[in-house]
């Protein structure tokens, strides 16, 4: 069983979410709840599996129809694409629970559309192909544009057109970039294009580097990167509270797969195509993280802030991936768990604040009060405090290991440091605000109407099981943060991938 693992965490929810399509199970939404609850808890086995094999036994090749290199399906299993799974089966639990609470029954194939995007994130995280990338970000893009829509309404149609037009457009882009590579390179197996870039002439050379930009643009417009983040807070605030939640993971795989492709094709080995886009990179992440601090200071909304939110922790990560060394890629990958996990959680718990303040919702307005205060209050205290980077929470320790990665030179600290630590304190006072206005400021008719449910219990299970994976990362940072660093020193150590793939082509 274990020689098809790297198959299984994508072929197991494609099965699912076709199975739930089908009566008796369409035909009963506690049908589907309950498959797709069973169906996340096995998704996580699968990515705990997944990290122990990665670790243990080193990378595991998969090739569909036992076609070898450079031909056929690759998957890759090793320690960063093992983490990034296992990331995806948390998150996905989490908003599940949260929908399990009556936002799934808003619209049609809820979770159906649920697993087929999961299986196009976790194929994303797992391909060694180029081709096969795009293919996996078309079927979870696909998935993604029902769910945006779901529950239907102004707001969310406008916002998936927006959407939709844009990842078109983006689509397209990686199309071009493809044909460019494969023209030139004659492969787009990521290890072969690696052992390729070595051996072209200078007319080559300049539609390599033509074609690794323009994926840097289309991986830039996954991941919210300077200028192509105006898209991020309007679509994020207005998907329904779980769809906003798993869409946390999104931007983070254009990261992964700025780090994946920039760094085994275009990084420190390439030759004349050594580090294509850190001079691109380093001006636009920090414009990114500035940004993203003046849009959360200047949210309406919690929804609206937890999305800008979203954008520090973009630029953030890649500054991490600007710097390029094992340590900063270690720091970041440490810092991408606890960020996706803790953004989430920001999402379903301002749908939650919302519907318990009638119709101002989530907005920074007087409202009536909570009906659960100090349930949903200690939420917000500790999303806020990790999300921020205080201590004792993950996020504080994230930042201060891209802190010490930045500080191994003083040029780099003398723009990183001033970058994060004014970010944080953006990010503090937004939140601050956002508590002042949500929980204190109440209006006159501040009685809490007789209409207003309490929070239902998989909903409030949901918003905790995802804050409480900050706290844990503290107490087994040891662990999380050694294991990050290996799987950093993995991704750089590109001479031992090469060989383990292209052997196994020869073969």
């Amino acid at each position: 069983m274990q020689q098809h693992l790297p198959l299984l965490p994508v072929i197991f929810p494609l099965i699912i979410g076709t199975l739930l399509l089908l009566p008796p199970i369409a035909n009963s939404l506690m049908r589907q709840r309950s498959v797709t609850l069973l169906a996340s808890l096995v998704i996580i086995a699968l990515g705990i599996w997944m990290i122990q094999v990665a670790h243990l036994e080193g990378i595991q090749l998969y090739f569909l129809g036992d076609w070898k290199p450079p031909f056929g399906i690759l998957l890759v299993l090793d320690r960063t694409s093992a983490l990034m799974v296992l990331l995806t089966s948390l998150l996905t639990l989490g908003a599940l629970l949260y929908a399990t609470g009556g936002d799934d029954n808003t619209g049609m194939h809820f979770y159906p559309l649920f697993m087929f995007q999961v299986a196009g994130v976790n194929g994303a995280f797992l391909t060694g192909d180029l081709f096969n990338l795009f293919v996996f970000f078309e079927v979870l893009l696909m998935a993604s544009y029902s769910l945006l829509i779901h529950g239907g309404g102004k707001q969310r149609t406008q916002a998936a057109m927006h959407y939709v037009v844009l990842n078109l457009v983006g689509s397209a882009f990686f199309l071009f970039a493809l044909g460019i590579l494969y023209g030139t390179l004659g492969t787009l197996n990521m290890a072969d294009m690696a052992a390729r870039v070595h051996h072209l002439n200078p007319d080559e050379l300049a539609l390599v580097k033509t074609g690794g930009l323009l994926l840097l643009v289309v991986f830039g417009l996954k991941s919210a990167l300077l200028p192509l983040q105006f898209w991020l807070p309007r679509t994020y605030s207005a998907a329904s509270a779980p769809v906003a939640a798993l869409f946390a993971i999104m931007t983070k795989v254009g990261i992964y797969s700025i780090l994946r492709v920039h760094t085994l094709i275009f990084g420190p080995e390439a030759g004349e195509l050594a580090n294509l886009i850190q001079p691109w990179l380093w001006p636009l992440s920090l414009l990114t993280l500035a940004i993203g601090a003046v849009g959360a200071l200047a949210s309406p909304s919690l929804r609206m802030l937890a999305a800008n939110l979203v954008i520090i922790s973009v630029g953030t990560l890649l500054i991490a991936a600007a710097i390029a060394t094992p340590q900063a890629i270690g720091a970041a990958l440490y810092y991408l768990v606890h960020s996706t996990l803790v953004a989430a959680a920001l999402f379903l718990l301002a749908d939650a604040i919302g519907e318990q303040r009638g119709k101002p919702g989530d907005r920074f307005v007087a409202a009536r009060r909570v009906q659960q205060p100090i349930l949903l209050g200690t939420a917000f205290f500790v999303a806020a405090l990790s999300v921020a980077g205080m201590p004792p929470f993950s996020g504080f320790i994230g930042k201060l290991m891209l802190l010490q990665a930045a500080g191994q030179t003083s040029l780099i600290a003398s723009w990183v440091w001033p970058a994060i630590l004014i970010s944080s304190l953006a990010a503090i006072i937004a939140l601050s605000r956002a508590g002042t206005s949500l929980f204190w400021r109440v209006n006159n008719r501040g009685n809490i109407s007789a209409e207003v449910k309490p929070l239902p219990l998989l909903k409030l299970s949901g918003i905790w099981f995802l804050l409480a994976c900050s706290p844990l990362m503290v107490i087994f940072a040891g662990s999380i943060t050694e294991y990050t660093q290996l799987a950093a020193e993995q991704l750089f150590d590109i001479q031992t991938t090469l060989d383990l793939i292209l052997q196994q082509g020869d073969k």
